[in-house]
C-alpha cells in the first residue's frame, strides 16, 4: 500500500524528503515548487530549484506557479486527487483551498521545536540567539504561518560550534526520515496531533542584509553564535583596511577567549571593541574576545586564520569593524 502525494518544496533542504518518499513507495502524482530563477554572480542563467532537478529526474511532473490563490490554479490541484499533500520549505502560503483539497490533508516538515521558531529561517535563529537543542516536527497545516497541530518531533542537541551549514543538513536528513514516519502512520490512520502550546512563540524572520554585518560591541559569546548561524551563507562580514581601502571580509568560524575587556577602579581602560589583541586574529569584544577561525575575501576561498594572515597581514592594535 502507498499514498498518492503532492510534494511541495523548493531549496536543497527539501529534496531529502521527496526522494525518500519516493524510495518508500509513495506515489508521487505532482511536485510544486518555486519558478526558475536568475542564478550565478551576473544572474544570466535561469535554473529550476533543487526539488525541481529532482522530480526530473524522478519523472514527476512539475508545476511552478508564482501563486496558488486563483480559482484555475486550486481546481488543478484538486483534480490531481492526492490522498496528502507533503510540504517541506515551500516558499509560499498555501491558502485554504489548497489545504483542504487533500483527502488527508497537507502535512509541513519543519525545523524548529514549535511554537519557538515560526517562519522562514529557523536554523539560523536557533543558532543565533544561542538555543541549546532544536529538532523537526511534523504537523498538520492550517492558515496560520506554522500554527498547526503537531504529530511527530525529533530533538537535536545544539552545541556552540556547530554552523548553519551543518545545522541545516542534519535537520534536512531528519525531515527526510521522520516525514516517511509520518506518512506510514497516516496511511495506517494512526497519527494523532496535538495543538501547539499557546506560550513560547517566537518568529523566525527571514535574515536581512543590514543583520549580517559583525557588532563586535557584543559580547563574545554572542558574536560567536552571530557568526555561525550565518555560515557558510550569506555569511557574516566586517571591513578590514588594507593597501589604503576598506576591505569586506566575511568571518565563517569563531571561538570565544579570555581577555581583558573591562577596567578595573584606577586601571587604564581596557581594548575598544573591535581591536586585534595579537597576531593571530583575537579581537576584543563588549565582553571576553572571540580568536578568528576562517575568513573569506570577497572572490576568494574560505581560509583558516594562519593562511589568511599570510596574505593580508593585521597587526595587533588595529581596529576592525
Amino acid at each position: 500500500m502507498s499514498l498518492r502525494l503532492i510534494f511541495m518544496g523548493t531549496p536543497d533542504y527539501a529534496a531529502p524528503t521527496l526522494e525518500a518518499l519516493h524510495k518508500a513507495g509513495h506515489e508521487i502524482v505532482a511536485v510544486y515548487s518555486q519558478p526558475p530563477r536568475p542564478s550565478g554572480r551576473r544572474g544570466l542563467e535561469v535554473l529550476p530549484s533543487p526539488v525541481h532537478r529532482l522530480a526530473d529526474r524522478l519523472g514527476i511532473p512539475v508545476f511552478t506557479p508564482k501563486s496558488l490563490k486563483s480559482e484555475e490554479e486550486q481546481a488543478a490541484f484538486r483534480a490531481l486527487n492526492a490522498d496528502a499533500a507533503v510540504v517541506v520549505a515551500y516558499g509560499l502560503l498555501l491558502p485554504k483551498a489548497i489545504l483542504d483539497a487533500p483527502r488527508l490533508g497537507a502535512w509541513n516538515g519543519h525545523a524548529s521545536l514549535l511554537p519557538r521558531w515560526r517562519g522562514a529561517a529557523p536554523i539560523q535563529r536557533a543558532i543565533m540567539a544561542g538555543d541549546t537543542e532544536t529538532g523537526v516536527m511534523i504537523m498538520q497545516m492550517d492558515e496560520g504561518l506554522d500554527t498547526g497541530p503537531v504529530a511527530l518531533t525529533e530533538k537535536l542537541p545544539l552545541t556552540d560550534t556547530v554552523t548553519a551549514g551543518e545545522l541545516h543538513d542534519q535537520l534536512s536528513a531528519l525531515t527526510a526520515r521522520l516525514m516517511v514516519e509520518a506518512m506510514a502512520r497516516l496511511e495506517r490512520g494512526e497519527l494523532p496531533v496535538s495543538p501547539q502550546p499557546k506560550t513560547g512563540v517566537t518568529y523566525a524572520a527571514k535574515i536581512s542584509k543590514a543583520e549580517t554585518r559583525v557588532d563586535f560591541s557584543r559580547p563574545a559569546g554572542e558574536v560567536r553564535n552571530h557568526v555561525r548561524g550565518l555560515s557558510p551563507a550569506p555569511g557574516a562580514w566586517f571591513e578590514l583596511a588594507h593597501n589604503g581601502r576598506a576591505e569586506r571580509v566575511k568571518l565563517l568560524a569563531a571561538e570565544v577567549e579570555d581577555a581583558p575587556t573591562a577596567a578595573a577602579p584606577g586601571s587604564t581602560p581596557g581594548p575598544t571593541p573591535g581591536t586585534v589583541l595579537d597576531d593571530c586574529l583575537l579581537i576584543a569584544c563588549g565582553e571576553r574576545a572571540v580568536r578568528l577561525l576562517t575568513l573569506q575575501k570577497a572572490g576568494g576561498r574560505p581560509l583558516p586564520a594562519a593562511d589568511f594572515l599570510r596574505g593580508t597581514p593585521v597587526t595587533p592594535g588595529t581596529v576592525i569593524a
